[in-house]
């Protein structure tokens, strides 16, 4: 029998009592069990996602010569224009088939890059901000309720995420064509980097998370999902109870069609110490299975080894 993800419904944390008792051990045991799973009930309009994808589709069609001019290596790309090719998953040299756009929090008491938005492309910015801010109130809610599966208070690791540097990142998946790199993937796989990342359904299949025995899940595209998973930093600091699970975006079966998607990252503050937690020892093994690292040097240490800078 092919596995599914399992759903978690955000009306029943809403909802409070037992209710948000339910949500929160089913949301924890998901992640404890393969670090991924699928949040339906999250009150975002459909439209509103439909039309985050339109104008991202009118960026992405314009020539090369115009979304260069976005491009900011100085900033490590974390804010504008990533050309096709750049990134490449961590020990994989063959470049990742996507091009992407991203912007993060604006944060006056934080050193962030400022956000840039294409001034060829009417209503961009008021979609995709309109979007993150929606997303990001979300994801207070699911590490709230993650602290609670950990047994901890609920403000636990949404303090950690107060002023950390949440990105939003609009991906496009051209058409393979023909002269495709030998051994490129979409997206190759990987293990994302931060707490956790809330991925807006995205507008075409592809999307395979790996299973224990080495087996792939298909996640079927739907907007009416978003699908969220819990990246290293969350197993770094959990001593590996919650889980960084491996992940891929595979090549589509012709050459014609191309794929977008929206996945948040929630990052923890620079400052904040990745170290796991003694508190979870018995339950992964009895000892430190993680460095103790900054979560700003997990970052940078990441960033240099996946192609966004030097």
């Amino acid at each position: 029998m092919v596995r599914e993800l399992e759903i978690c419904d955000l009306r029943d944390w809403n909802e409070g009592g037992q209710s948000r008792e339910r949500f929160v051990k089913k949301m924890g045991s998901a992640l404890e069990d393969i670090g991924f799973f699928a949040l339906t009930g999250h009150g975002i309009n459909l439209d509103e996602i439909t039309n985050s994808y339109q104008v991202a589709k009118e960026f992405f069609q314009l020539e090369d010569e115009i979304k260069q001019q976005y491009e900011k290596k100085e900033i490590q790309r974390q804010r504008g224009f990533t050309p096709f090719g750049t990134e490449h998953a961590k020990d994989n040299p063959a470049p990742d088939l996507k091009e992407f756009w991203q912007t993060g929090r604006i944060c006056p008491d934080a050193d962030f890059p400022t956000n840039i938005w294409p001034s060829e492309i009417d209503g961009f910015e008021q979609s995709i901000d309109g979007l993150y801010l929606q997303m990001e109130t979300m994801s207070t809610k699911l590490l709230a309720a993650a602290s609670l599966y950990l047994g901890k208070d609920a403000e636990w690791l949404p303090a950690m995420a107060i002023d950390g540097n949440t990105i939003l990142r609009v991906i496009h998946y051209p058409p393979l064509g023909p002269d495709a790199p030998e051994g490129a993937e979409r997206s190759a796989k990987h293990e994302d980097i931060n707490l956790i990342t809330l991925l807006v359904g995205s507008t075409a299949s592809g999307l395979q998370v790996m299973d224990h025995d080495g087996s792939w899940i298909n996640v079927k595209a739907n907007h009416d999902h978003i699908i969220i998973d819990s990246g290293d930093m969350m197993q770094n600091l959990t001593n590996g109870l919650f889980k960084s699970t491996t992940h891929r975006v595979i090549n589509p079966p012709d050459e014609t069609s191309d794929r977008y998607s929206m996945p948040m990252f929630v990052h923890p503050r620079s400052d904040v110490s990745l170290a796991p937690r003694a508190e979870f020892f018995d339950q992964t093994g009895g000892k430190a299975n993680y460095p103790d690292i900054s979560a700003g040097d997990y970052l940078y240490q990441r960033l240099v080894e996946i192609g966004l800078t030097k």
